[in-house]
């Protein structure tokens, strides 16, 4: 972060407020984001505790879509906070029963655990990385946007097709994306081009959640000695 008190920095006014801007955002952010991994562990917790089963694809696409529109209808208002707990909520539950299976078989305890442990990494450092740099990763936009799209498309055709080694690819495909959408939402709420705090705190959640399940199936697969 900036000092806003060094003498050799002097910033106009409009710069100042724009720094002032983009810095409140970022602590909204990560307070609210904090707060819904937490809240989402605890629902995946549940999920694993009652041994419930997963929802399935058609109705976990057809829940996270809906309430991720919904959270970006009601941003500006209160209830944008509850949109933003329940779709957290909802994705920490469809978590639970996809824990549930690694935990079920060999090493897969440890396996979990270093999923976490390297999903918190990464994320911390790429976030490190945008926060003490402060540089643009704007341009990344247009290419992640495409490849998240053709990794999406490509991970339906895995599972439709039962294609393994194609899974395993748009897995490793999802960390590389994941990796580089923490440091363009990073970015784009620094520069300010996101100043919306409950937007900001769904991107960067949506890509925690896709790194680790996506780190969970690798892991689980090199374990597994397949």
């Amino acid at each position: 972060m900036n000092n806003l008190h060094t003498p050799a920095v002097a910033l106009p006014r409009s710069g100042e407020e724009s720094v002032l801007a983009s810095n409140k955002v970022i602590r909204n952010t990560y307070l609210l984001l904090s707060m819904t991994l937490l809240f989402a562990a605890a629902t995946a917790g549940i999920s694993v505790a009652l041994g419930l089963p997963h929802p399935g694809l058609i109705i976990t696409l057809i829940g996270y879509f809906g309430l991720l529109f919904a959270t970006s209808k009601l941003r500006n208002s209160g209830w944008g906070l509850v949109s933003v707990f329940a779709l957290t909520g909802f994705m920490g539950y469809t978590l639970g029963p996809i824990v549930s299976h690694y935990l079920g078989l060999p090493n897969g305890g440890q396996t979990v655990m270093m999923a976490m442990g390297a999903t918190a990494a990464i994320f911390f450092a790429l976030s490190g990385y945008a926060l003490t740099t402060r540089k643009d990763f704007s341009f990344m936009g247009g290419f992640l946007m495409v490849g998240i799209l053709l990794a999406f498309v490509a991970g339906l055709a895995a599972i439709f097709m039962e294609i393994p080694a194609l899974s395993l690819t748009v897995s490793a495909a999802f960390v590389l994306l994941m990796s580089g959408l923490i440091l363009y939402e990073t970015s784009n709420i620094i520069h300010g081009g996101e100043t919306n705090y409950v937007m900001a705190t769904v991107t960067l959640f949506v890509s925690i959640f896709n790194l680790f399940t996506s780190l969970l199936h690798l892991l689980g697969f090199m374990n597994s000695g397949d």
